[in-house]
């Protein structure tokens, strides 16, 4: 058998090897951000459900109702409504 076919044989073989290699870990890496996803999801739908609540309780904070209540404690009697004079406006042009 000639030396030079045996090489050249074996160094075909050994690319392919490297090639199937690679073609096999970039399946893992992918194979494993896929079953990353459902957990993701997951954790995504709590993220907005805290969100709602979240803003379902600030929108009851802000409510006028409660402000009102706010008002009529001994805590905030300092603060008063300002005078017409006191406002200031400021135009923005867009």
């Amino acid at each position: 058998m000639n030396w030079g076919i045996f090489f050249r044989i074996m160094t075909c073989i050994m690319v392919m090897v490297i090639f199937l290699y690679a073609y096999i870990s970039k399946q893992n890496s992918i194979t494993e951000l896929r079953l990353q996803i459902p957990s993701i999801s997951k954790e995504l739908q709590m993220v907005t459900q805290e969100n709602i609540r979240l803003q379902f309780e600030i929108d009851q904070f802000e409510s006028p109702a409660y402000l009102m209540e706010l008002a009529e404690n001994p805590e905030f009697s300092h603060l008063k409504y300002p005078l017409i004079d006191e406002i200031i406006t400021i135009e923005v042009d867009e």
